[in-house]
């Protein structure tokens, strides 16, 4: 009879497990339809640590052009915008630049606005409690990795509108590393003025984003032979850094949420150690090999930028 009683309750956990994941996974698809098809204006901070950085997001659809506008708030000023499958960006001292691209390069990851099935293998989707964030109801759900070497990533869903309130970068132990939160929100039956402006306006054509003159390949250059479980390689150039103008080999990772960049070049001058440098959940790790050196940039623990760097080896 326990044992009976043990078999049964270990299927209701099951049961009840697969319900809270369905409908986790149900709310971060209502949240991409939501980002896509209302009219709204927000504001939302993001912090690092002490560092707080403001940014302005409108959205809206007009006459069958969907239009997006994120303006980086502090500093020289960032402004970007999307109309429809076009990104056009707005950097001090360069001029205006197109890309054709379906989502703005911000900081949500573009996943939580597209198919976030893509997510299902490396990590599980699980509801929280509920709370209030920025004067709403709002629905915790946990993007959870499966295994250690990634951060886990917390959203708010406002229960009302299906939009996000809040994210954050939290480690293993619960730690919340970096987070985003709207400080306003306002969702309007037309575009706001701004938006239909924008899309009045004659942008430069879209820059190519492959064959680019004078970038070479680097994909062959280098054998990076540890990355976590998900990652696949989105690109590979030869270019200067324009902190030291130094030559590097590039290659840029993503597992669909995380985006890691890996640098390798020929060491500096002076001899410096292996390390990591921190910033929210931003991790810097730098590895000094002897015959070059590796840099790992990404939204990961330490010692998994660390595990990356070390595994960089020349090919035999």
């Amino acid at each position: 009879m326990k044992k009976l009683l043990f078999v049964c309750m270990c299927f209701v956990a099951s049961w009840a497990h697969a319900q809270d994941t369905m409908s986790a996974k149900q709310l971060l698809q209502s949240l991409a339809q939501a980002v896509h098809s209302q009219n709204f204006d927000a504001s939302y901070v993001v912090v690092k640590g002490k560092a707080m950085e403001p940014y302005r997001w409108l959205h809206g659809n007009k006459d069958g052009q969907e239009l997006e506008f994120l303006s980086l708030l502090n500093g020289a000023g960032l402004e970007m915008v999307r109309v429809n499958n076009r990104v056009i960006y707005f950097e001090p001292q360069t001029p205006p630049y197109a890309l054709d691209t379906d989502s703005i390069a911000g900081p949500i990851p573009e996943v939580l606005f597209k198919d976030i099935s893509i997510l299902e293998a490396h990590y599980d989707f699980v509801l929280g409690g509920k709370g209030r964030i920025a004067g709403r109801a709002a629905q915790l759900v946990r993007i959870e990795s499966k295994d250690d070497s990634k951060y886990n990533y917390w959203l708010w869903v406002d229960v009302e509108s299906s939009l996000l309130l809040k994210a954050a970068y939290v480690n293993q132990a619960g730690e919340m590393l970096e987070q985003l939160q709207l400080t306003h929100l306002t969702i309007t039956e037309e575009p706001a003025e701004q938006l239909l402006e924008i899309a009045s306006r004659e942008f430069p054509p879209a820059v190519s984003t492959s064959n680019n003159i004078g970038v070479l390949d680097a994909k062959d250059n280098w054998r990076i032979q540890w990355l976590p479980a998900g990652f696949e390689l989105l690109k590979s150039d030869r270019h200067k850094l324009d902190l030291n103008n130094e030559l590097a080999d590039y290659y840029l990772f993503s597992d669909g949420l995380i985006d890691i960049s890996v640098f390798v070049q020929r060491p500096l001058p002076g001899k410096r150690p292996s390390g990591a440098l921190a910033s929210g959940a931003t991790t810097i790790y730098v590895h000094n090999s002897g015959p070059f050196d590796v840099s790992v940039v990404g939204n990961i623990p330490a010692m998994t930028a660390k595990s990356i760097a070390e595994s960089v080896t020349r090919p035999l």
